[in-house]
């Protein structure tokens, strides 16, 4: 854990629940080991969509759909949600989830390998959410750069990869050590791109704000 889990235990205590439709998809998740976003990261959302309002969202990384389900109960009616998804298995799944919860109208999924897909949309999102394989980030980061809006809003997820992102990579298994280097070099090129202004915060497994300082 980065933060204390008493104190974050705490904190969550203070949350009021999700509707049923949506806690139901989130219990499902979790007892089929499918990665979503934690509790924390939930809250922080709900501020940051309440905060920027949005009106076309893109999300890089699907899975289940519960990520896009819960995005859309803090926006507009007549605000937009892309998100992208490769696995078939998880697009079935997540289709199911969009029309059980009738938010077929408001979602759209596209099928296909993120950056492929990321190359034949158009300009502009006002707020990216990014929750794709994290060794991937990198190599979407220009894609998703030039479809951000002026003055719009980039969340990535997972960035702290539970406090190991400090760790030289030599402490880290080689198996990961790819995915810790890309990950370095991401949050680097965050902080460092003129057109962006980045916070890191160690919220979840640690979440990446980034906004447009295009006007």
């Amino acid at each position: 854990m980065i933060v204390d889990e008493r104190m974050i235990a705490y904190i969550l205590s203070l949350d009021q629940d999700e509707i049923d439709a949506i806690h139901k998809i989130e219990h499902q998740a979790v007892a089929a080991h499918i990665p979503i976003i934690r509790k924390e990261t939930k809250s922080l959302l709900k501020v940051l969509l309440r905060m920027t309002k949005p009106k076309k969202l893109l999300e890089v990384g699907t899975a289940v759909g519960f990520s896009s389900v819960f995005m859309s109960e803090y926006i507009g009616e007549k605000s937009t949600i892309t998100t992208i998804e490769k696995s078939p298995e998880r697009i079935a799944e997540a289709r199911e989830n969009f029309k059980r919860l009738e938010k077929e109208s408001q979602i759209t999924l596209l099928e296909g390998d993120a950056l492929e897909v990321l190359k034949g949309l158009k300009p502009d999102y006002d707020f990216i959410f990014m929750d794709a394989a994290k060794g991937q980030y990198i190599c979407l980061l220009p894609e998703v750069l030039r479809l951000l809006a002026p003055g719009g809003t980039i969340v990535s997820d997972n960035v702290l990869q539970g406090g190991d992102i400090v760790e030289s990579r030599f402490a880290i298994t080689r198996r990961n050590r790819t995915i810790h280097s890309r990950m370095r070099e991401y949050l680097w090129q965050l902080k460092h791109t003129e057109t962006l202004e980045t916070v890191i915060l160690p919220i979840g497994d640690g979440v990446a704000i980034s906004t447009s300082t295009r006007g």
